[in-house]
């Protein structure tokens, strides 16, 4: 080993330690303030969320139709299967437009439930 590879042994049970630690402390400082405030932190940990199911399942779908379609333009378009950047950037715009759908559908639902008098 030579380098940098020598530290890649150290660093990277390090850096996970690290951010292992970093989410245990923030979350129990966002405990810490919410007694200080008079609420209790148990009572919003177990909260519903109601449209989460919707949010994943229209990311997953995005991303496997950013892939289909990466897929298919790789195979028969450009002939040209070492793109990874094509991949990767369907996969952003398909999540992406997923997570559109889920928003505009979870807006669409509070304005039905909640119509304001215009």
């Amino acid at each position: 080993m030579q380098g940098a590879e020598m530290l890649i042994p150290i660093l990277v049970p390090l850096g996970f330690f690290t951010m292992v630690f970093g989410l245990v402390y923030v979350k129990s400082r966002e405990n810490m303030a919410m007694i200080e405030r008079g609420m209790n932190p148990k009572e919003f940990a177990n909260r519903p969320a109601p449209y989460r199911n919707l949010k994943n399942g229209l990311l997953f779908l995005g991303a496997g139709i950013g892939l289909a379609l990466a897929y298919f333009i790789t195979q028969y378009v450009l002939h040209d299967d070492e793109n990874p950047a094509l991949w990767f950037a369907f996969i952003g715009i398909g999540g992406g437009l997923g997570l559109i759908g889920s928003y505009r559908i979870e807006k669409r639902e509070l304005l039905d439930k909640n119509p304001q008098d215009s």
